[in-house]
């Protein structure tokens, strides 16, 4: 299998279906692609998908171009590895949340971009994108309420891979999620999420 990817430091969407496959165990090669050159960039995508954006999974003759379309392909192509959980309620849950990062949160994922190659700084927010972060507390403490953690349904799962990006960017711009109405256990999750050994992976490729 090849995963072609957008730059580290800023393809969310690439980083997403990466960490799923890493926890597959399946060997596969990454070509990344370099964002924002224009037409370069354009180009060099539209060689790998229809869609001409990143990511694309190769297997075989069968290429895959949507983030969560990868993650649903391989969690059934390696059902070892569990990457939704067993339990129906859970795994109904689960994917109601990844869908939910998939096409919402678009103030937070707009004003807030991951940019793993800068500092944390403290970053005034709209009004739009502090509705996300509190929508966003709300979801994540339900969850883990609900399935007792230590990630959003329990064990890791692809609902985990689609909010790794936005620990990054509450680190980055400087959130602090008591001021949103956390008491300490989203914030606690974010910090599991930073911690975890493919995403270390992954940044430490982006500062690279």
């Amino acid at each position: 299998m090849e995963l072609i990817i957008g730059t580290k430091r800023w393809s969310t969407w690439s980083l997403r279906p990466w960490l799923a496959l890493r926890k597959t165990g399946a060997s596969f090669t990454e070509t990344e692609v370099e964002l924002r050159r224009g037409e370069a960039t354009k180009a060099d995508l539209a060689a790998h998908a229809p869609s001409g954006l990143a990511p694309v999974l190769k297997d075989g003759d069968l290429a895959i171009w949507d983030s969560l379309a990868i993650c649903e392909y391989l969690a059934e192509r390696f059902p070892a590895a569990g990457l939704w959980p067993a339990d129906p309620a859970a795994r109904a849950q689960a994917r109601a949340a990844a869908a939910q990062m998939h096409s919402g949160f678009v103030a937070l994922r707009s004003e807030c971009p991951m940019a793993l190659d800068q500092p944390p700084q403290v970053k005034a927010l709209s009004p739009e994108t502090q509705e996300d972060i509190r929508k966003l507390v709300r979801l994540w403490r339900e969850l883990l309420d609900r399935f007792g953690g230590p990630f959003l349904a329990g064990p890791w799962s692809i609902a985990d891979a689609f909010f790794t990006p936005v620990a990054t960017r509450l680190r980055t711009y400087g959130v602090d999620l008591a001021d949103y109405g956390d008491d300490g256990q989203a914030a606690a999750y974010a910090a599991r999420l930073l911690q975890d050994p493919d995403f270390l992976a992954w940044e430490a490729a982006a500062q690279g």
